[in-house]
């Protein structure tokens, strides 16, 4: 693309935001603009399977249900996990969701790598992990925050796929083992609690090794806040730089994999194009057209070739998920 890029090389900032079309055009210069100043260098992991799938977009109105994403080359189901109430009684946490579920689990793959360790503080750490992103925790972010936190280290993982002809199953925790803390900002009494440490499941932390897709945490900061555009900018940085020719993905693929809450398919499409274009905005390189038919990729240099060159990669294997 770099149509945006160029837009406010040739006519600066504030006269691109009047030449963007829709009502994300503002945003979408203003995060453009923001990420090519950025000089803040730093490289997020995330496992190539959470860029083929994704989390709800917005709190699940039932907690007992499971998420279940299937796309065109597999299917993930997310068990929301359980945990004592005050009363003694087992109950549903929900699954994750949302733009900040996202964040931690860019946090804790990214750490995982960055240290070699299943080990990962999720306190003070997290804090500022999200405060390099632009994240003020504070007040109800704080308790969204230990929530997601929450619903992650408590839920399980399936991943379905097909591998040379046969069906594969992976069945996975994200967090074998939590260390929980009483919430001092929680009510008094009621047993609230919030994640201080985490220990990786070992198959997750082993799959994460083999399949990492590496992420410019600058992008992700200027994009924080759309759950949709971190999972476009997601998708992109695994699919585009593996392909060697052009590739379709159509409008019903696009809507089964990242459509998700939206409950009128008519409405899917603006909404794509806005978050496509923020995604973007932070992935200069991206090479994609929108057509009538969907979306077709082109080969593209991957969002953090200038990075890497800068930074040692943390695993000796970067790629994507077994075909």
């Amino acid at each position: 693309m770099g149509t945006v890029h160029t837009l406010i090389e040739t006519h600066g900032r504030q006269a691109s935001r009047e030449l963007v079309e829709g009502r994300r055009g503002p945003r979408i210069v203003e995060a453009a603009a923001s990420w090519a100043a950025d000089e803040d260098i730093g490289i997020g992991y995330i496992h190539s399977g959470w860029c083929q799938t994704a989390l709800p977009h917005r709190r699940p109105d039932d907690n007992t249900a499971i998420w279940k994403l299937e796309t065109d080359s597999m299917t993930l189901l997310v068990e929301p996990g359980v945990r004592l109430g005050p009363d003694g009684q087992p109950a549903h946490v929900g699954v994750p969701f949302g733009a900040i579920a996202r964040l931690i689990l860019i946090y804790l793959q990214s750490e995982a790598l960055r240290t070699g360790s299943r080990d990962i503080q999720l306190g003070r750490s997290l804090r500022d992990f999200l405060g390099r992103l632009g994240v003020s925790v504070g007040g109800k972010t704080t308790k969204l925050v230990r929530e997601q936190a929450d619903r992650i280290s408590r839920c399980r993982l399936s991943f379905h796929f097909t591998r040379n002809g046969a069906s594969v199953l992976v069945n996975q925790n994200i967090v074998d083992i939590a260390m929980f803390v009483d919430d001092p900002a929680g009510p008094a009494g009621q047993g609230d609690l919030f994640v201080e440490n985490a220990r990786l499941s070992e198959s997750f932390f082993q799959q994460l090794k083999q399949h990492a897709v590496p992420l410019d945490e600058a992008a992700i900061r200027h994009i924080r806040n759309s759950s949709m555009a971190l999972d476009v900018y997601c998708w992109l940085a695994y699919r585009l730089h593996a392909l060697t020719d052009d590739k379709l993905i159509s409008w019903t693929a696009l809507a089964t994999q990242f459509g998700a809450g939206i409950r009128l398919r008519k409405h899917f499409k603006a909404a794509f194009t806005e978050n496509l274009q923020l995604a973007q905005a932070v992935y200069r390189d991206a090479r994609v057209e929108l057509t009538p038919d969907g979306l077709l990729l082109h080969p593209s240099a991957p969002p953090v070739r200038k990075l890497v060159s800068a930074a040692a990669s943390p695993v000796g294997k970067v790629h994507g998920l077994i075909r």
